[in-house]
């Protein structure tokens, strides 16, 4: 985290708690709408996947690995389901063609869109419940918990990505 998230915001820590609950409610919420939340045909962790290679097109296998802190084994594993549905492709990396570049495919991006408009639509659902202000009030704190993760999470020596 930055310094000037830590000197603005001193009693975030005092908050995590409520944060924890969010995470809970939505990890119950998507148990009781699998149809609106679900991931399917995919799972959970081949979905992450997704997530980062869209984020990092080209990504390369041994990077991938390392960034889900699993076995080599396991990454291919995950990679080979998804190229098998359609959703991810490998190619040579032209640097290096022991290295394997990973992408989505058409069929992978338009999955994650779909993933995302049956969230979003959940999601707007909620937060209709909500008074304007509310609303402006989750939405700013979101945003900023956001900066924070992917601060903490960026790799050593890498910003992260905005």
């Amino acid at each position: 985290m930055r310094e000037d998230h830590v000197r603005l915001h001193p009693h975030a820590p005092e908050n995590a708690p409520e944060v924890s609950r969010v995470l809970e409610l939505l990890e119950t919420a998507t148990e009781h709408s699998r149809d609106a939340l679900s991931t399917a045909p995919v799972s959970a962790a081949q979905t992450r996947v997704m997530y980062l290679i869209e984020r990092q097109p080209g990504i390369s296998l041994t990077a991938l690995r390392r960034h889900l802190a699993v076995a080599a084994p396991s990454a291919t594993r995950l990679c080979d389901r998804l190229q098998a549905a359609g959703f991810l492709r490998r190619t040579p990396s032209p640097e290096d063609r022991r290295e394997t570049r990973l992408d989505l495919t058409e069929a992978g991006t338009a999955h994650l869109r779909e993933i995302r408009r049956r969230r979003e639509q959940a999601l707007r659902l909620a937060m209709n419940r909500m008074t304007p202000g509310a609303r402006a009030a989750l939405t700013t704190g979101l945003a900023a918990l956001c900066e924070a993760v992917a601060d903490v999470h960026a790799p050593a020596g890498e910003l992260p990505r905005r």
